[in-house]
């Protein structure tokens, strides 16, 4: 563990860039003895109003009264292939050695925002957070992220004798599997719908409206014309039962994902779950069959019945894990 101090500290700029925001903060410390992140000078501006990453930096940097860092970690929204990353949505394009160069930074990493999320992991407030399952983690083996939001993401952190490192993947797009007689009508249910029936077409934001369309199939019932929103509206004021159902099933059925990620990955030092959609459903979640599902792994049940899952609430998730990124890296 690094046990340096303020004066040793070489301070990081950190960033989590997505299509509506762009964020900004300096890590200036690090505190050895309550494993956190002092996080300082934090500043969000529309992503829209800059035709660049480079133009959004030199804004953050010409508002801040703080000698330019020389490291820095970026937390995209948007895939980074072979040093080149895209944002599409905001028509962005860079180059990460150009980046580099044009600021001087001696260290610069560009990771993606679930691999942040899997860094930052270790240095989570268990105040600050929801535990979803108790169990006992293992201080020194995997830990896996996961979430759904716009889309859905997943990421491993692989801890070895020799060091850590992030798995990224497209666990999103894995076949979505049916564990009981529902969960395989339904799935006929949206193979109606959809070419491929995917983790991420049920758990995400699109998602839940392609569940509900399915379970009104199911029960008999004529499906409306409702997005996710509305179908939460409807479920917790009680007007709907079919969206009601809904929101159960998406919270059940999450628990086999879950478990499913967690063998996977071999994630016995913990699963962490994210993304913009369970945190708003905290209590449905804690009443559903989550835990149940996640640990009814057959012959490997004893396995996933260990595993703690955490309901991840805190803030500034990307700041910490592009701090994390740095870091570990930097004592490695």
């Amino acid at each position: 563990m690094n046990t340096q101090t303020t004066t040793e500290f070489a301070p990081i700029l950190v960033a989590d860039i997505g299509g509506t925001n762009a964020r900004f903060a300096l890590i200036t410390d690090f505190n050895a003895q309550t494993n956190q992140f002092v996080i300082e000078h934090n500043l969000t501006f529309p992503s829209a109003d800059f035709g660049s990453l480079e133009s959004a930096i030199n804004q953050y940097f010409s508002q801040i009264s703080f000698p330019k860092p020389s490291r820095a970690c970026l937390a995209v929204a948007g895939p980074i292939k072979a040093g080149q990353v895209h944002l599409t949505n905001l028509g962005w394009h860079f180059n990460v050695a150009d980046l580099k160069a044009e600021f001087s930074f001696e260290q610069l990493e560009v990771i993606n925002d679930f691999a942040a999320f899997a860094y930052a992991a270790p240095y989570l407030d268990d105040s600050q957070n929801m535990a979803v399952k108790a169990g006992q983690a293992d201080e020194n083996a995997n830990i896996a992220v996961m979430g759904p939001g716009t889309g859905f993401g997943a990421a491993c952190l692989v801890r070895t004798s020799q060091g850590s490192a992030v798995l990224s993947c497209e666990a999103g797009h894995i076949t979505l599997a049916a564990v009981t007689e529902l969960d395989r009508q339904l799935i006929t249910e949206l193979k109606k719908q959809l070419n491929h029936v995917s983790v991420e077409t049920v758990f995400s934001g699109p998602g839940i409206a392609h569940l509900y369309r399915a379970m009104a199939a199911v029960k008999g019932v004529e499906a409306k014309n409702l997005d996710a929103a509305q179908i939460s509206e409807l479920a917790t004021t009680g007007q709907c039962e079919v969206c009601d159902a809904t929101l159960n099933q998406f919270c059940d059925w999450i628990g086999s994902v879950a478990g499913d990620l967690a063998l996977t990955f071999g994630a016995l030092g913990g699963v962490f779950i994210g993304g913009g959609i369970l945190p708003r459903m905290q209590q449905r979640l804690l009443s559903s069959r989550f835990v149940e599902r996640f640990a009814d792994k057959g012959i490997m049940s004893q396995y996933t019945s260990q595993i703690p899952v955490t309901l991840v609430t805190q803030d500034n998730i990307p700041f910490i894990g592009a701090a994390a990124c740095i870091h570990v890296k930097s004592n490695a």
